[in-house]
């Protein structure tokens, strides 16, 4: 490879693009980079999303720039294979979302005042939104492939803006409670499978309500659980023997010790 744009480190996004360009080149280009399309990159792409907010989570600064970068690239990759196929180029990528942004601050680059609450500015954002929807229904544009757990936050947030919401949270203990009792009395796997979803959908409605992100929850029981269970593994450990080696009241006694301890450095 002779361009010398592509072994310049301090030539930017310019570099990365003919990078990208010569990765997909039909005659020398990288035989498993040619090979990919849309479908095959973007689980890819949510995956470095995912990387990028684990970065965040455990605070690994030094990590941050690298997962950022692998982002980007999904972002390159994607928009290479549209230029390829004539649909557009990364320069319009770049010109759509920064048209957006303008459009969408009119508080920052109009005439409207910036003396408006976070709350303001987010309702304003999503009337922007709806206004570029235009006659679409109130939950065309949900993506699809959003997480399960997030696309059903984003989808009562939409209905709850036309009005179709419970009017606290009470009423939406009630139905987890509702659910939970289908659950229990149903006997069929497939419709196990639906009442679970309803379950879960519920769930999901109660943390809107009550302003707690569900995904953060559930990282930090995940988080929780790893670390408990370690020290199960640790204090087996001490005895000379694995979890295998053990049965559930020694290691459920296990879990209350290390609960307790847990509890301890935090008091």
């Amino acid at each position: 490879m002779s361009d010398p744009l592509i072994f310049d480190r301090d030539a930017g996004i310019e570099r990365l693009l003919a990078i990208m360009a010569a990765l997909r080149d039909p005659d020398t280009g990288c035989p498993w980079d040619i090979e990919q399309d849309y479908r095959s990159i973007a689980p890819y792409t949510i995956e470095e999303a995912y990387e990028v907010a684990d970065a965040i989570e455990r605070g690994a600064w030094g990590e941050l720039h690298g997962e950022l970068g692998d982002l980007l690239l999904q972002v390159v990759y994607h928009a290479q294979m549209a230029s390829e196929d004539g649909h557009f180029g990364f320069a319009d990528v770049v010109r759509a979302v920064s048209d957006k942004m303008v459009d969408r601050h009119p508080h920052v680059f109009g005439d409207e005042s910036r003396e408006k609450s976070a709350e303001q500015q987010t309702r304003d954002w999503e009337a922007a939104k709806a206004k570029e929807r235009g006659k679409a229904g109130v939950l065309d544009g949900v993506a699809l492939g959003l997480p399960a757990l997030l696309r059903a936050l984003k989808l009562q947030n939409r209905a709850a803006r036309v009005g179709f919401d419970w009017p606290s949270s009470d009423q939406v203990l009630d139905k987890i409670a509702e659910e939970m009792a289908e659950l229990r009395a149903e006997t069929d796997p497939a419709r196990q499978a639906e009442e679970f979803g309803d379950l879960l959908f519920a769930m999901a409605n109660l943390a809107r309500h009550m302003e707690i992100d569900p995904e953060a929850a559930l990282r930090a029981a995940n988080d929780k659980f790893t670390r408990r269970f370690r020290a199960i593994e640790a204090a087996l450990a001490t005895r000379g023997k694995r979890p295998e080696d053990s049965d559930l009241a020694e290691m459920d006694a296990l879990w209350d010790a290390a609960k307790a301890a847990e509890r301890h450095k935090t008091a």
